[in-house]
């Protein structure tokens, strides 16, 4: 219609410029010629009035055919709307239906659809409220199940007439349904026909088969097997065997969450297998639905497994959407009695120190003698090789100070401790950094110090959380070592430069081993009193290292106050608050986790209390409770009987309550 009227519009203009051409022509002829004034003139009025009958004639003919056309678009309109193929409603702002589609009527006709129209109103209105600063919204999009089918929802807002009298609403709603129900449901085939990529692999595989007598290993290999392809067999897929130890399966998405509901049963069934033995077997598996292709669920897989591995092994991940899942891992990890890889980490740690400008040494954040005697274990290789080293901590920090109080007496140390701002401006593109007792990216002293280099080094006994960094060119992360001073101490026995440690530095390694064991209690093997008896060489002084951890009368006094408050819960979990706020915060809740353990039928205690604007808990556990688990949905980390975490933005009451509700839910999925 707008175009007809353009055309019209267009020849009247044309039709002007034609008769003003006419006239200064008639004009110029009168000029040469005056006999011809009245024959132009006459002439002219004639062509004047023909073009004024053309016209006239011309738009009638153009009004008659847009109002033909208009009536048989408003024709075809109204056979659009009321045959459309979709459910259609024109409906009021308020919720009035004004008009229903024949289709509307059969495909809703069993069900009470004014709940499901009055549902979408509302959130139409909620959503023009809170953009009505915008510009005002013509259109609407929603999905919405209605029944027993999947809706799209695309509505439009139409002018309609104002009725005064009737106080009809200034707008009309035209709203369509098209069922997507068919369309999710190839969707959710399609996205549940993906495969997903799983790495099974037997943990300790040699040391475990060396326990098992020779005439009964191919039995309990046999029984491993079946009960691995009896667990893919469940899920109707694929399995290879590419190493006597590991196992790579393939299978449908689907089956993904029916494996979650069943928390991998078969970590179970390979304990029972060991148990029948008298031999601790057990399972690490890895799943990656992540990826494009196979290969890079392939290659996400293996990196799950290295995050398993680094926790412990015993345990399941699955990996999806960036994000891990973990089940089992709730037994304590065994010790590896080779100490190859000790030696090869040595040899490779040695190499990288003499290709290196300097190096710079850093622990986790809230230092404690772990962290730091670490840390001046590889200072002494460092100097032993020649090698400018540098240590970065926080001299202030209090389960370090009397330590540091005793290492600024010595003149040799005098600028070996660094501050943060210190190591950031001596570290280099060339310079090796070696982070002792953390391989957390958010958890080093100074996590800027890591974006200045590419050359660093992980040494830590944790294990491994998902926020690890990730761009280490050597790491040497074993789980069932006692500390990180333990770690250390076996690679000062490889380096092949032989190192002499001085007295200072033999008790710093002797004392991360005896905090961190609270005094060979806990977590300790073969290899840790190894490690004990090479430092006791050299004179270690015991009774000045339990001197350094002292507390005084004051600091015994909150730690009693902190164990009378406790809270037990499941009758063996202590949970208690400190109410303080002083700078010794998290030493004294890590205090008295510990002091809570010598309650009796006390299995696992936490303590947390306000350091700032943080919340920091202290975990620990006798090992039947995992204590890392537990805070690991906290944010936080650690081993079985040792565990921490620090959470910002939440009151103390807050988080006691968020622990409770996760112990709850631990001791649930350990009674199913």
């Amino acid at each position: 219609m707008s175009n007809n009227k353009k055309m019209f519009e267009t020849f009247v203009s044309r039709m002007k410029i034609y008769l003003m051409i006419i006239f200064i022509l008639l004009v110029i002829i009168c000029i040469n010629n005056r006999d011809l004034i009245i024959p132009s003139i006459i002439t002219y009025l004639v062509i004047i009035g023909y073009t004024y009958f053309t016209n006239n004639k011309r738009k009638n003919e153009i009004s008659e055919r847009l109002q033909d056309l208009t009536l048989t678009v408003d024709t075809a309109a109204k056979s659009t709307l009321i045959n459309s193929p979709l459910p259609l409603i024109i409906l009021e702002t308020d919720g009035n239906i004004i008009w229903r589609s024949s289709k509307f009527v059969t495909e809703f006709a069993n069900i009470d659809i004014n709940n499901y129209i009055n549902d979408l109103i509302i959130e139409t209105k909620k959503e023009i409220e809170e953009r009505k600063e915008e510009q005002k919204i013509k259109t609407i999009k929603r999905e919405m199940q209605i029944g027993t089918k999947a809706y799209q929802i695309l509505g439009e807002f139409v002018k309609a007439k104002n009725n005064l009298k009737k106080k009809k609403s200034e707008y009309m709603l035209i709203i369509y349904f098209m069922d997507q129900t068919e369309n999710i449901k190839l969707q959710n085939e399609c996205n549940n026909s993906k495969p997903c990529v799983g790495i099974i692999s037997i943990d300790n595989y040699d040391e475990t088969m060396q326990r098992i007598q020779t005439e009964k290993r191919p039995e309990v290999i046999a029984q491993i097997e079946k009960n691995i392809y009896e667990w893919t067999g469940e899920t109707n897929g694929i399995i290879i065997k590419p190493e006597r130890d590991t196992y790579v399966c393939l299978f449908e998405k689907r089956y993904l969450e029916r494996i979650k509901e069943n928390k991998f049963s078969i970590l179970d069934s390979i304990k029972e297998l060991g148990n029948k033995e008298k031999i601790q077997l057990t399972l690490s598996i890895a799943i990656s639905d992540e990826g494009v292709t196979n290969k890079e669920k392939y290659k996400n897989a293996l990196e799950t497994m290295d995050v398993i591995l680094g926790r412990g092994g015993d345990q399941a991940a699955i990996r999806q959407n960036g994000k891990y899942q973990f089940f089992g891992g709730r037994v304590e990890e065994v010790e590896k009695r080779t100490k190859v890889k000790a030696r090869v980490v040595a040899h490779a740690l040695e190499k990288l120190i003499r290709e290196a400008e300097n190096v710079v040494i850093m622990g986790h954040a809230n230092p404690d003698i772990d962290a730091v005697g670490s840390a001046l274990g590889i200072y002494r290789i460092a100097t032993a090789l020649r090698k400018r080293a540098n240590v970065v901590t926080n001299r202030e920090a209090p389960a370090i100070k009397s330590f540091i109080d005793e290492l600024s007496k010595e003149e040799q140390y005098a600028n070996v401790v660094i501050s943060k701002e210190e190591g950031e401006a001596i570290t280099t593109e060339n310079t090796l950094v070696v982070l002792v007792d953390t391989h957390k990216k958010n958890y080093v002293e100074e996590p800027e110090i890591l974006n200045k280099t590419t050359r660093v080094v992980v040494i830590d006994h944790h294990r491994r959380s998902t926020d690890y960094v990730d761009n280490a060119i050597l790491t040497f992360q074993e789980v069932y070592a006692s500390s990180a001073a333990e770690l250390v101490t076996e690679l000062i026995q490889y380096v092949e430069e032989g190192i002499e440690l001085n007295m200072l530095e033999a008790e710093g390694l002797y004392a991360g081993i005896m905090v961190d064991t609270k005094n060979f209690t806990f977590k300790t093997g073969v290899r840790t009193f190894e490690a004990a008896a090479y430092l006791r060489k050299y004179g270690v002084d015991i009774i000045k290292i339990k001197k350094w951890f002292q507390s005084d009368l004051e600091g015994y006094n909150k730690i009693a106050d902190i164990v009378k408050n406790a809270e037990v819960i499941k009758n063996t979990i202590a949970v208690s608050i400190y109410g303080g706020q002083d700078k010794e915060v998290n030493l004294i809740c890590a205090k008295a986790a510990d002091e809570l353990l010598t309650i009796g039928n006390i299995t696992a205690s936490f303590v947390m209390g306000l350091a700032g604007d943080k919340v920091m808990i202290s975990g620990r556990s006798i090992g039947d409770i995992n204590v890392q688990l537990i805070l690991e949905k906290l944010g936080g980390g650690g081993h079985i009987n040792l565990a921490g975490a620090q959470i910002e933005g939440v009151s103390v009451e807050e988080v006691k309550a968020q622990l409770v509700d996760i112990i709850n839910e631990y001791f649930d999925e350990e009674n199913k």
